[in-house]
């Protein structure tokens, strides 16, 4: 009865997991997943160059966007402002032949 006993105390101390899953459930690493993880080293300087040259490439590419973008609104202002003082150039013009024309026939009397 002894014995009973015993194996009982021994069954009461010990976890009631059964065997099929303790035998599932290992937290063994293998050889080959120890290379994985070592074959593939970290580069926080790589990235870190990518981050910078990226930058840099898109700041580039977004200034000489913007560089054109306002130059071609420059040419269009400039041309707009040529044809107003075109326009105020004959205008005055005009009205100085106007004027003439009107000194002419009423000023030298």
């Amino acid at each position: 009865m002894s014995a009973r006993l015993a194996s009982r105390a021994l069954a009461l101390r010990q976890p009631a997991i059964s065997t099929a899953f303790r035998s599932t459930r290992s937290f063994q690493s293998t050889a080959r997943l120890a290379q994985v993880a070592e074959a593939a080293p970290k580069r926080p300087v790589g990235a870190f160059r990518g981050g910078l040259l990226g930058f840099l490439l898109g700041s580039v590419l977004a200034g000489s966007g913007m560089y054109y973008y306002v130059m071609e609104e420059y040419r269009v202002s400039n041309s707009l402002l040529t044809q107003d003082i075109y326009a105020l150039q004959s205008a005055v013009q005009r009205t100085e032949a106007y004027v003439r024309t009107l000194e002419e026939k009423y000023g030298k009397k």
